[in-house]
């Protein structure tokens, strides 16, 4: 799947789809909240009360740059999560499939440190260790979110130990601000919360503006109900504030929403109809560019 906004290109990569009960990843779920937005929500949440969660990553080619925003999973060990552990992944292989081979990527932008996000950050050499997985790339981590896990926080980033911190080891990250500017068409934006230096990725070119959520929202009812907190926010309180100004930013903006875990082409617009934000999905655009 792949758009243009202004002079970037986006592409989707796809590594999993799963399907979770709405009540797994929203303790306040209440069905009652979503009457009357069926009609809309039925690509994202289906009438037995389930959603799809996907994990993909975004490939950004801005200025001359290939951008990767979040990792996944990968296959490696997640002690934590053992559903989640040794799962077989084609991410890698698919990216290089498509014209991005491993050592193509720039830069590799985490929006935050959970292990659906980072999961690809490494690969193990011939001895077991750890190592960068894009050998010419810069990563980029958000420092609070960096330091907060380094001090051994507890919560979702079980493979911080395997999956970020060898990259800052090996000196291929840089820990930025969450404001960071990677080139004059892509810049971080803060949205604090589901951890405590979770970023929004912000495109804008050519008059066109776009913003990549990360874990701001899981699914399209959070827009419904933006006090719905998920399970591994860090910050319940702080991260419904995130999402209530970030409606108040976004909505009848034009601007392009790309849902980190949406599934289906995860991408639409955010509209204020009867006082209630709505996530318009919009089928995917032809590319203006050659995908040769």
């Amino acid at each position: 799947m792949q758009w243009t906004i202004g002079d970037v290109r986006v592409t989707r990569v796809q590594e999993s789809l799963i399907t979770l009960p709405l009540e797994a990843l929203y303790p306040e779920y209440d069905p009652a909240k979503l009457k009357g937005h069926e009609h809309w929500l039925e690509p994202y949440v289906a009438n037995d009360g389930t959603l799809g969660l996907s994990t993909h990553g975004l490939v950004l080619e801005s200025e001359g740059k290939i951008i990767l925003v979040d990792t996944c999973v990968g296959t490696r060990e997640v002690a934590a999560v053992p559903g989640m552990s040794n799962q077989p992944s084609t991410f890698l292989a698919d990216l290089e499939g498509i014209g991005f081979p491993r050592d193509a990527i720039d830069y590799v932008v985490c929006t935050h440190l959970h292990i659906d996000h980072v999961g690809c950050n490494t690969i193990q050499d011939e001895s077991g260790a750890w190592v960068p997985t894009f050998p010419n790339a810069r990563y980029l981590f958000s420092r609070p979110d960096y330091e907060y896990w380094e001090s051994g926080a507890e919560g979702a980033a079980w493979t911080f130990d395997s999956a970020v911190k060898p990259v800052y080891e090996a000196d291929a990250a840089d820990l930025v601000e969450m404001s960071h500017v990677v080139t004059s068409e892509i810049q971080l934006v803060p949205s604090p919360g589901h951890s405590p230096g979770h970023v929004c990725v912000l495109i804008s070119s050519n008059g066109e503006d776009a913003v990549i959520t990360g874990d701001l929202t899981h699914n399209p009812v959070q827009y419904i109900e933006p006090n719905w907190r998920m399970f591994l926010d860090a910050d319940p309180e702080l991260a419904a504030r995130t999402r209530r100004e970030f409606i108040a930013r976004y909505a009848n903006s034009g601007t392009r929403i790309f849902g980190s875990h949406f599934p289906g082409d995860s991408t639409g617009f955010l509209e204020i109809i009867d006082g209630k934000a709505q996530f318009v999905p919009e089928p995917t655009r032809p590319s203006a560019r050659s995908t040769d």
